[in-house]
């Protein structure tokens, strides 16, 4: 009964219908923030240029255009993926755990607003940190991190592959478990990637008392930084008391100076695709050389501490890396 009522003409058209509204929902939901976004690029960069696009903390430009274009361009082809991922797949899915959880039904109230904001930032905490311990998440979060400079445009240095790599179960799952409609989900994990926006610039310094509760420009420029007090810190998405319950919580002003990019395998490309997949190419290739899965699961330098150097790795990585940072 079941299958010919999944095989059936209207079934079959009411779940198209659904799809494409919900591509079109995501698709106008790009538009909108897409544009709010690159406005507020644009008025940061208006804003340091007219300070002489000089930062103090890094010693050199805050804006570089062709890391701008290409830090907008992989977030353009981020979001188109993960609107059609959404659309198509992650609700799909959501709604078959949704059956199988606590299905808490919702109501209008401070309680229900309260729960799913701190369930979305709780499970954004985790996910967050499994993609700086395993490298198979890693190698789509690893295009973000390549950025060498800290501005508002590094927000939107995002991967398609977030979509591939199924790392995104780590989040939506639970939030369906707990039995949140999907919408509410959609509209909670959207603001609080929103939010998240605002705190990739070196425009804003400390913050006083919001400190202690929220995640901060100063806490997350802590972060990004690739020295060794600044790596697997302050993960937190909205609030940074997660990173102070378990330990992962460290200062801006503890932190020494901050150098943006990565610590291995810092990108000598501004290639929109290439800052994507170079990456996962780079972990398949280990794999097969060291004919070793465990590299799929493992921290991504664990290739370098176990097997010591690169076999393709440049003799002057960090040359490599000032030539990319000035």
């Amino acid at each position: 009964m079941l299958r010919s009522l999944s095989s059936h003409p209207a079934t079959l058209r009411f779940a198209e219908d659904i799809i494409v509204t919900d591509l079109l929902h995501a698709i106008g939901f790009i538009l909108t923030f897409g544009m709010l976004f690159v406005g507020i690029i644009i008025a940061e960069a208006w804003y340091w240029h007219k300070k002489g696009n000089y930062s103090a903390k890094t010693g050199k430009t805050v804006y570089d255009f062709r890391e701008t274009i290409a830090s907008i361009s992989t977030g353009a082809i981020y979001k188109i993926a993960d609107g059609i991922m959404i659309a198509v797949v992650i609700t799909a899915l959501y709604d078959v755990v949704y059956q199988w959880g606590f299905q808490y039904v919702p109501d209008d109230g401070l309680w229900s607003v309260l729960l799913i904001f701190f369930a979305v930032d709780f499970v954004f905490y985790w996910y967050h940190r499994t993609m700086h311990t395993v490298r198979w998440l890693w190698t789509g979060h690893v295009t973000h991190h390549s950025s060498t400079r800290m501005n508002f445009s590094t927000a939107l240095r995002q991967n398609f592959l977030y979509d591939l790599n199924f790392g995104w179960l780590i989040w939506w799952l639970p939030i369906a478990f707990i039995g949140f409609d999907k919408n509410w989900a959609i509209i909670a994990i959207e603001l609080n990637l929103a939010y998240q926006f605002f705190i990739h610039t070196e425009t804003v310094n400390k913050l006083g008392w919001f400190e202690k509760v929220f995640n901060t420009p100063s806490h997350h420029r802590v972060h990004h930084g690739s020295n060794p007090a600044q790596i697997d810190t302050n993960f937190g998405g909205v609030l940074i008391i997660w990173d102070k319950l378990f330990g992962t919580f460290v200062d801006e002003k503890d932190a020494g100076d901050i150098r943006y990019g990565l610590t291995l395998r810092q990108p000598n490309t501004l290639n929109p695709v290439r800052l994507c997949v170079d990456e996962f190419i780079c972990m398949v290739k280990d794999v097969a050389r060291y004919r070793d899965w465990r590299i799929l699961y493992k921290g991504p330098n664990w290739v370098e501490e176990t097997y010591g150097a690169r076999d393709n790795a440049s003799p002057d990585e960090e040359a490599r890396h000032k030539s990319i940072t000035t």
